[in-house]
């Protein structure tokens, strides 16, 4: 749990030393069964993701009496789920039964790659990596760049577990070298990142406007509120007189399918059109529906372009979310969950279709665009992965998200430490929109230059920062996370050849 609050908006640093307390619990001192040592992880892993992901229960509130009862259930099994990884690995590290200074290695191996697969087994949730501790845009993360937020967690769960030694058998000056090497680390992070920082900002380029109505999630899809809510968005999108070339709505920013908003005879075409310039260009996440196989409907969490031409709004381009969130958008097993009771959170007919694979967008008149929606932002190396896709590297990274399901606490702070590691790896700025907060504009090294806070209306005039040169991350990808966990290897079998016989 103490691990759990160190990472933002908390920021208890010493918690690392959590992850200390736990290689020692997982041990062979002792005639513990090696059983236990599964149990021990497990439920350290309890704690840190019931810090990590109260907000779960936040969702279930929006639509109480149907849902509400819930919430218990969700955060009891998304805990404890996850923790299982760490169950897992801290049961592997106990069944090895290293010893030495290296067995720090070991555990930093096991428990690193507990997480990269917590990030890959089915879908993936990799919320609040150990690597996500340091706060996006100062000096430790900026190492992002160049092994990615995985091989940052296994650095950092390293020099957090290396305080172990401290009750070690081995020769004193043994410890004392492991320790001053972890010190060493950790000193040679803080300094290469303070070099990184210390860069001159690159030029910026375009206006960029981002929109935050403030809607509250209770409020938002009662249908008598759908004209206050598009009225907000519009005023906000022409106040002032500034004529930013791009204007971001958040994720699902109004409470309708698309399609009938742009629908010939629609009220609201002229309105969403009288919103903007010409030349302006929209980037609104959207619900919107297609025609399946079988001849229904598809329903797609989408980023929509329109661009104001002489004749009107004109859509340059469509986007439609791949990763999905369990649960949220779509039940697993869901024929199943459906005789039990549960269906997904989506105030949609049906649960939301995963749209192909992604790409960079390129609207008429702006430069190539990778867009996440919310959970998507989660994962490392989504971006490059595009791009290598594509063969297109994006000029920039779009995050819109809709933060108001995690309530108004630490979720939305987390999720805006955790979208800005992909600003660190790609070496690409972030554009972020959110309905309640935090929207920001992030620059290439992660850090907020803009930003509006929880529960506040208004928008962010913000030149869009240059993007910086390839990282090695995305060029390589988890490739130095690899040979970390090759060093772990490594250590374990010369452990292992050491041990008397």
């Amino acid at each position: 749990m103490a691990a759990g609050f160190a990472h933002p908006p908390f920021g208890l640093l010493p918690g690392l030393l959590g992850y200390a307390l736990l290689l020692n619990l997982t041990e062979t001192k002792g005639a513990r069964p090696r059983r236990s040592a599964f149990f021990r992880g497990w439920l350290a892993g309890v704690g840190y993701f019931a810090v990590g992901v109260w907000w779960i229960t936040e969702p279930f509130q929006v639509d109480a009496a149907n849902q509400g009862w819930m919430a218990p259930f969700a955060l009891f099994f998304m805990a404890g789920g996850l923790a299982v990884f760490w169950g897992l690995a801290a049961l592997a590290y106990r069944w090895l039964a290293p010893r030495g200074a290296s067995r720090v290695l070991v555990f930093a191996g096991l428990l690193a790659g507990a997480e990269w697969l917590r990030g890959h087994v089915l879908t993936g949730f990799p919320w609040n990596l150990p690597g996500e501790t340091w706060p996006a845009g100062g000096a430790v993360s900026q190492a992002a760049a160049l092994v990615g937020v995985y091989g940052l967690t296994w650095i950092t769960l390293a020099i957090a577990a290396a305080p172990a030694l401290v009750l070690d058998a081995a020769p004193r000056r043994t410890r004392a070298l492991a320790l001053g090497a972890a010190v060493l680390a950790l000193a040679g992070l803080y300094g290469a990142g303070v070099a990184r920082l210390a860069q001159p900002p690159a030029a910026g380029g375009l206006q960029v406007r981002i929109v935050q109505a403030n809607i509250d999630q209770k409020d938002k899809w009662k249908p008598e509120n759908l004209d206050a809510i598009v009225a907000t968005y519009v005023r906000l999108t022409r106040q002032g007189g500034a004529t930013p070339a791009i204007v971001v709505w958040p994720e699902g920013a109004l409470p309708a399918v698309i399609d009938d908003l742009l629908a010939p005879g629609s009220p609201y075409v002229d309105r969403l059109a009288g919103a903007l310039a010409p030349g302006q260009t929209l980037l609104m996440g959207a619900n919107r529906a297609g025609l399946s196989a079988g001849g229904g409907a598809d329903y797609f969490n989408s980023l929509i372009a329109l661009r104001r031409e002489a004749g009107g709004l004109e859509v340059t381009g469509v986007y439609d979310k791949h990763r999905l969130v369990p649960f949220g958008e779509f039940l697993p097993f869901g024929d199943l969950a459906t005789r039990l009771g549960i269906r997904s959170l989506v105030h949609m007919p049906e649960d939301f279709t995963a749209g192909p694979e992604p790409r960079p967008l390129t609207p008429r008149g702006l430069p190539a665009v990778q867009p996440m929606i919310c959970y998507e932002a989660l994962f490392p190396g989504f971006a490059a992965e595009a791009a290598r896709r594509s063969g297109v590297r994006p000029a920039w990274l779009l995050n819109v998200s809709n933060d108001a399901w995690f309530g108004a606490a630490s979720g939305p702070l987390q999720h805006l430490n955790i979208a800005s590691y992909r600003a660190i790896e790609e070496g690409l700025p972030i554009v972020r929109a959110t309905p309640t907060g935090v929207s920001a504009m992030i620059d290439a090294h992660g850090r907020a230059l803009a930003k509006l806070g929880l529960g506040t209306e208004g928008v962010i005039d913000a030149v869009l920062p240059a993007a910086l040169p390839p990282t090695p991350y995305s060029r390589f990808g988890d490739g130095g996370f690899v040979l970390m966990l090759l060093v772990s290897g490594a250590s374990l079998a010369r452990a292992r050849a050491k041990r008397p016989t």
